[in-house]
């Protein structure tokens, strides 16, 4: 994950008892990632984390099932158009695209979670292209504004508050976000020629245990929603210690890269998961070779399906194309600027393009969602 961190009262150390002023013992979870062999986090709770009992609990976005059976093509998606789909993040989020590494969608949420939520099946990943909120987990709170990537870990009992502004996120559910190991140093730190260092990441602020009333948890498991009553509020943490939590990563403060001649996206590389890059575009000087052609060259990818989530700013290899629109290129079908961008990009400085985009390395299918707010004529767009 990121670093350890500590907040609030631990132990002296791990698995030994923790008490309260009256002697009262505090109850330990440990939060770990691959079984016991990865990143863990150490929490002190006043009650037992785990008292549950299964109860209908009528939440949850639904996940996606069907295959794209559509001829191969790029498509494009206007997201903004689906911005009637309100309520709870837990039941706002829309589903887009999907492989077996991956679910991609948007959500326009407009009221907060009423339920605990707990998703099972994967690491929460949300660019916040409008609005902004509040995380709500054991370990603090989390605050998050427009242009932040927020992550929250597999398995966090957590509830999203939105604010009262219009919100429109890009979520992602991915297996295993990290950072990139090349921009890390052998003893974990990023090094110090990475795109982004340690402070440029908010981190949760712990909160003195506080009970909100909410007695209902719906988990996320193998595409299912189960409900569950709770005894007490997950929230009475006294304090933790370690490296797995959520946290928010504002795209600006992503240092671009500059050559002499274009890089690859990989220069662009933000987090990694299962199966996926994600890189941010951010504005930036271009190539300064005298010849340099600044827009990205034609390539033909057969191992990557390329989707891009355009932000804000003009980007020079796309035309007809507004924020929020999801770009879609398979793999095995070569792709490029559209007509007259190569050529119009020589002699550019700079560039004030906003951008998302993942590489995957399964192909991605299209849920019904997706295609009803297609644009039908983007295939075309490239004659």
């Amino acid at each position: 994950m990121l670093d350890r961190i500590v907040l609030g009262e631990v132990a002296s150390k791990h698995h030994v008892a923790l008490r309260g002023p009256g002697g009262e013992l505090r109850y330990e979870e440990c939060f770990t990632r691959d079984g016991f062999d990865g990143a863990f986090s150490i929490l002190y709770h006043l009650g037992r984390p785990y008292l549950q009992r299964p109860a209908v609990v009528p939440h949850g976005w639904l996940a996606p099932t069907e295959a794209d059976r559509r001829a191969l093509a790029k498509r494009h998606y206007r997201t903004p158009a689906l911005a009637q789909h309100g309520g709870p993040p837990v039941d706002a989020f829309v589903p887009l695209l999907h492989n077996p590494d991956m679910v991609c969608g948007v959500a326009f949420p407009d009221a907060p979670d009423p339920v605990y939520v707990s998703n099972g099946d994967g690491d929460t990943l949300i660019y916040v292209h409008a609005g902004g909120g509040t995380v709500v987990t054991a370990l603090g709170d989390l605050e998050f504004t427009v242009g932040d990537y927020v992550c929250i870990p597999r398995g966090m009992i957590h509830r999203l508050v939105p604010t009262g502004a219009p919100q429109h996120w890009l979520w992602f559910e991915l297996d295993d976000v990290h950072l990139l190991k090349q921009w890390r140093n052998p003893v974990g730190q990023l090094r110090m020629d990475a795109p982004y260092c340690h402070r440029d990441f908010k981190r949760p602020v712990l909160q003195a245990p506080r009970d909100e009333g909410i007695r209902q948890l719906t988990v996320k498991r193998s595409g299912q929603w189960h409900g569950f009553a709770i005894e007490d509020s997950p929230l009475d943490v006294v304090g933790w210690d370690g490296t797995v939590y959520p946290w928010a990563f504002p795209i600006r403060n992503f240092q671009p890269r500059v050559s002499s001649v274009h890089l690859p996206p990989t220069w662009h590389g933000t987090f990694g998961a299962r199966g996926i890059l994600v890189c941010s575009f951010v504005p930036r000087l271009v190539d300064f070779h005298p010849d340099a052609i600044p827009c990205p060259y034609p390539h033909t990818s057969p191992s990557c399906d390329e989707i891009i989530f355009y932000c804000e700013g003009n980007f020079t290899s796309r035309l007809g194309i507004l924020p929020g629109g999801i770009s879609h290129h398979p793999s095995g079908l070569p792709h490029g600027p559209h007509p007259g961008a190569y050529e119009k990009s020589i002699g550019a400085t700079r560039t004030d393009e906003l951008a998302v985009m993942l590489d995957c390395f399964q192909p991605l299918s299209a849920t019904a969602a997706a295609r009803s707010v297609e644009d039908d004529g983007y295939m075309d767009s490239f004659l």
